[in-house]
């Protein structure tokens, strides 16, 4: 049997954790950071877990995960 393919996109954007939950990191940390308070950037750096719905779906494009 070949070998299944990651997906790469996801494979950058995404961790499964030891107990199988999937990890990603929160979004609008790029630009326009003079708008945002010191407090919204410090929340924004810290990891979050990715909703229980999409779960399967990522888990199907890290095989290896």
């Amino acid at each position: 049997m070949p070998k299944m393919k990651t997906n790469r996109a996801a494979a950058k954007r995404f961790k499964i954790t030891g107990t199988g939950r999937v990890r990603r990191s929160k979004g609008g940390l790029n630009h326009c950071m003079q708008e945002k308070s010191r407090k919204r950037c410090r929340r924004l750096r810290k990891n979050d877990m990715v909703d229980g719905t999409f779960e399967k779906r990522i888990k199907l494009m890290l095989p290896y995960g």
